[in-house]
């Protein structure tokens, strides 16, 4: 999915020179994008433009809430500005897409190129492609997931993805086969790493001529033949022992192979990604796995989050995985206690134990409604200790209010950011739906549409 030119984003200014705002804006607008000048950022979806002049910690705050609500920001400081490094990182880390320093009227060029690249990933990411199989809202989540657009649709690095197991590295490795722009591509070709027995390393990965060895009957295509003008997926790449890591490297390094029993040296042309639940670069260390090999595969690494660092997620994970088995005329929902449990609870196989739990929970349900209480098996019914061990406000409550006054802050401070978390939280888990949110919260739609539109969350 390639650029679509002309389209309209926005801007929003920060004590800068509207001279320049203006010529930059007018610039733009010759090049295919219309600039409209935004009161609150907040309102608006995409990419957009910030103009400012000064550093301070509003501003860092304004970028913060943008990035949270998926709303991104290019800081563009102006050509009168004396903006320090450290402030760079500082705007970076809080969400800008990047930070350019401004001189007029060469800079419209790396605008206008930046808006582009972020446009054409937003479209990859509402397609069905992505959209439709990685699901997930949380910021963690959606913010991983634009890099990966952005690589696999824009280059051809070698791609590296770390995760425990059942976070998704197979779906993952699948995406960025299907979001290769490469013309004529070919297909994606699976090993997985864990089941190749050393002795038939050879033949599985480059394959053998007719009777290189016994039982060699007829010749094979190997991995590395299969994938040419493809993508090659190596699962569970750290399982691999060290003769198999050198045969590897060798193949990748030079893009040819030998087959078991053959002379000829067959070139090869291929995508690699591989995944691994294992930490490479502590197994490098250890002198578990080759150096060499590891900066060969690690051209751009990706760590899928555990789902109990994606809580806000499994919500709508577990609608989408029921909807797959059952048919609803609108979203399916859950019973409040149902939802409140899935999101209390743990999952030491990740997104994978979830959908095997909904299923188990589609499979017994019966007529119309939401999933209730009585869907859940009775082996997953909480335990009244556990119970109890859910009751709020917790430990951990209490210790973010002890942080919070200690660094300083009053109790109408307190109440607020109390407030804002919760507004957020709930909003994130129910995919934007602020009638489901408000209903969650106690509060009326109104009331949470008054907030969002006063930019405090």
């Amino acid at each position: 999915m390639q650029e679509s030119l002309p389209f309209t984003s926005w801007y929003w200014t920060y004590e800068c020179d509207s001279s320049f705002v203006q010529e930059s804006t007018e610039s733009l607008r010759n090049r295919g994008i219309d600039l409209i000048s935004a009161a609150n950022p907040l309102e608006r979806k995409g990419s957009g433009v910030i103009f400012f002049s000064k550093c301070s910690d509003q501003l860092l705050e304004e970028v913060e809430r943008l990035a949270y609500a998926q709303v991104f920001a290019l800081c563009v400081a102006t050509p009168d500005s004396a903006i320090p490094s450290s402030f760079v990182w500082q705007l970076l880390q809080a969400g800008a897409t990047d930070v350019l320093t401004a001189s007029a009227p060469q800079s419209t060029g790396q605008i206008a190129a930046r808006l582009e690249r972020r446009y054409a990933v937003e479209q990859c990411m509402q397609s069905d492609a992505v959209a439709g199989t990685l699901v997930g809202v949380s910021p963690a989540w959606q913010r991983m997931l634009r890099q990966v657009v952005e690589v696999a649709h824009f280059t051809m690095s070698p791609v590296l993805i770390l995760g425990e197991t059942g976070t998704g590295k197979e779906l993952l490795s699948r995406l960025i086969h299907e979001l290769d722009a490469r013309n004529g591509k070919r297909d994606l070709v699976t090993v997985d790493c864990t089941t190749i027995v050393p002795e038939l390393s050879g033949s599985e990965l480059f394959g053998h001529e007719k009777g290189a060895y016994t039982g060699a009957i007829n010749s094979r295509d190997g991995a590395f033949s299969l994938a040419h003008n493809g993508t090659l997926f190596l699962d569970e790449v750290g399982e691999l022992t060290p003769p198999l890591q050198a045969q590897l490297l060798r193949a990748v390094q030079e893009k040819t192979y030998k087959r078991v029993g053959g002379n000829a040296w067959n070139k090869t042309e291929f995508r690699l990604v591989c995944a691994t639940n294992r930490d490479l670069a502590a197994d490098v260390t250890k002198g578990l796995f080759r150096s060499d090999l590891y900066f060969r595969l690690a051209s751009c690494v990706f760590r899928l989050p555990p789902l109990k660092e994606r809580r806000a997620d499994i919500l709508p994970l577990a609608r989408h995985f029921l909807g797959s088995v059952l048919d609803y005329d609108s979203e399916p929902q859950f019973d409040p206690a149902v939802a409140e449990y899935l999101e209390s609870r743990d999952y030491p196989g990740n997104v994978r134990e979830l959908r095997q739990l909904v299923l188990q929970m589609g499979q017994r349900h019966v007529g119309p409604g939401p999933i209730t209480a009585g869907d859940l098996p009775a082996e997953e019914w909480p335990r009244l200790s556990e119970a109890a061990a859910r009751r709020w406000p917790d430990a951990a409550f209490e210790e973010a209010i002890r942080r919070g006054l200690s660094s300083g802050a009053e109790l109408r401070q307190i109440n607020q950011a109390a407030a804002d978390t919760a507004i957020r939280i709930t909003v994130q888990s129910e995919e934007g739906n602020l009638q489901r949110a408000a209903k969650r919260l106690g509060i009326t739609d109104r009331a949470l549409q008054l907030r969002r539109a006063s930019g405090q969350w």
